[in-house]
């Protein structure tokens, strides 16, 4: 029950709900062990004594039970769905926020479509058996309980031969709860991974389709569905085997049930009614306990589930805020590393070692090497995506993490290398950094982005809606979009991971003059691969495996004779290419 004892915040304080379905449930348990009794009295004190003229009563009687178990029902069954229902929004909200809080680093290793999964078949396993196991646990103990009671009121001899059986479900029933609760685990992984198959063949079905791979991938989706497949089938397995011995034990309990009993009615130690009531009374005893199956295949999806809600609401938030985080408007955008050591994880190499620079407000720096060099990872500890192990980065003065998060953000501005565009209006993409902006300074950030002009080209204007990710707009066209959202936080920081990557030449060359506007009074890091983009930064810095191995002006390390002149003339074997070209 540890799991549930974790999740508890999120379903009692709507116990209130729970506690009035079982207020309800018990009227239910009870008219309904009522039953063998009016059907005793019936035999018993009607038909064995010819008194026929009690039968109407006993309708009537019959009649108002089942109105009252009828009502009864319907408030246990809503009050225990809506106690369910309430209870995993708080949980599936919970887990939203959770999500937004993580740092980088979990989503380095988290697979989309399992987190989806979670998020919807985890959540909906966990409400069901909120809304119907526990109740259903409870109804079975209360229906036992109540039975037991009428049926050591019949006759004790009796009720100890039914209980003769118990013990032996309850060993077949401890047993299928261990091997069923891990097959259900297994059950709930497999369909996280079936989940992220989907979602990455939908995602790259580009891909997929221009090098005609859509056999291979149906291949990989079979592979993963047969997964998912065999360990159902393993599951519904465990299930076939243990019920049948469980009914199994229930009929033998019958069977000694009626022979005892069939004894004492010729003895006249039991009445013919009796043994009648006992034998429906049997049946609310066994039946629950052979349903206790269902109730543990309900458990055991629920703690399967509960746990894989637990390992994202239990994940390390690596980055939080101080108590007294500094909150403010504006930054300058001074910023300095200080012998910044960057591991991603422990087993990995260091992504950056001993990283040491300054970057004035108003500076441009650039980032060049090869892929994996460290690059990004710069950028990314200026926002404190991720924390250095060794070092620090400090902004204006002060280190990173005693900014605010919002602050610190609000105060960088991001253009990368995939532009990642939501599926509503163009207007809202652009100002998705600064909700409060007016039409007019989405219209200006477009401009300045070289993005007015197709996008009034479309039929709607700025309320055009665009497609999943951006679908309906070129490369070029959405990383302007991207571009004009940076410009309208107006940030004091402007990073740009190869801005200018997904565009034409005659296209760069116009975002390349609108950019030289906007970096006016802001530090910039350009990341680029193209030596043009670099050529006026204030400082270059040449990465390799995660150090700095050359740094300085774009006319000084030409003349070095180092690694960022063996780019320049891989780049530019043509010496007029490079002197022809308009750079920032």
């Amino acid at each position: 029950m540890d799991v549930f004892k974790k999740l508890k915040p999120y379903y009692w304080p709507f116990k209130s709900y729970f506690f009035w379905s079982l207020f309800s449930l018990l009227f239910v348990t009870g008219i309904t062990v009522i039953y063998p009794i009016v059907l005793q009295v019936t035999i018993d004190d009607v038909v064995a004594q010819e008194r026929y003229h009690l039968i109407p009563y006993i309708c009537i009687v019959f009649i108002v039970l089942m109105i009252f178990k009828g009502v009864a029902t319907y408030y246990h069954q809503y009050l225990g769905e809506y106690f369910g229902i309430k209870s995993v929004y708080v949980l599936r909200d919970e887990l939203y926020k959770k999500l937004q809080r993580l740092p980088f680093k979990y989503y380095d290793n988290a697979k989309t479509g399992d987190i989806m999964s979670r998020l919807t078949a985890d959540v909906e396993g966990f409400r069901f058996f909120l809304a119907m196991g526990f109740s259903e646990l409870i109804r079975i103990i209360l229906l036992i309980v109540i039975s037991l009671s009428v049926m050591f009121y019949y006759s004790v001899p009796l009720a100890f031969v039914t209980m003769a059986a118990m013990p032996f479900l309850a060993f077949v029933v401890y047993h299928f709860d261990r091997r069923v609760h891990p097959a259900f685990r297994k059950i709930r992984k497999s369909f996280g991974k079936l989940n992220t198959r989907v979602q990455e063949n939908i995602s790259g079905m580009n891909t997929v389709k221009s090098l005609s791979r859509e056999d291979f991938e149906v291949g990989r989706f079979n592979d993963r569905s047969e997964h998912y497949r065999s360990n159902y089938i393993r599951t519904s397995n465990i299930w076939a085997r243990f019920f049948p011995l469980m009914e199994f034990i229930g009929n033998v309990c019958v069977v000694a049930l009626l022979a005892f009993g069939g004894y004492l009615v010729v003895n006249n130690s039991l009445q013919l009614g009796e043994l009648v009531a006992f034998f429906s009374l049997v049946w609310y005893i066994l039946g629950p306990l052979m349903n206790l199956g269902f109730v543990i295949n309900l458990f055991s999806q629920s703690k399967a589930s509960g746990e894989r809600l637990l390992e994202i609401l239990e994940a390390n938030e690596d980055i939080q805020e101080k108590e007294e985080a500094i909150v403010q408007d504006r930054l300058n955008g001074h910023v300095t590393f200080e012998g910044v050591t960057l591991t991603y994880s422990k087993d990995d190499d260091s992504a950056l070692k001993d990283i040491t620079f300054d970057a004035p407000p108003g500076t441009t720096i650039g980032l060049i090497g090869a892929t994996g060099s460290g690059k990004t990872s710069i950028t990314q500890l200026i926002t404190r995506f991720y924390e250095p192990e060794q070092g620090g980065v400090r902004i204006d003065g002060r280190s990173v993490a005693e900014y605010g998060l919002k602050t610190l953000r609000k105060n960088i501005g991001f253009v990368l290398q995939e532009s990642f565009l939501f599926s509503t209006t163009i207007k809202e993409n652009i100002a998705y950094g600064n909700p409060d902006a007016s039409l007019e300074d989405v219209k200006a950030a477009a401009k300045r982005a070289q993005a007015h002009d197709f996008i009034m080209e479309m039929p709607e204007g700025y309320n055009t809606l665009l497609g999943e990710r951006g679908m309906g707009l070129s490369g070029g066209q959405k990383q302007r979009i991207a571009i004009a959202r940076a410009i309208l936080i107006d940030p004091a920081i402007l990073v740009l991971d190869d801005a200018t990557s997904a565009v034409d030449m005659e296209t760069e060359f116009q975002i390349q003059k609108a950019l030289k506007e906007v970096m006016k009074g802001r530090t910039t890091f350009i990341i680029a691969h193209r030596i043009s983009s670099l050529k006026h930064a204030d400082e270059v810095l040449v990465l390799e495996d995660g150090c700095i191995v050359e740094r300085g002006r774009h006319d000084v390390l030409l003349q070095n004779g180092g690694p960022y002149q063996r780019i320049y003339e891989i780049q530019y074997q043509d010496k007029e290419k490079i002197l022809n070209s308009t750079n920032i």
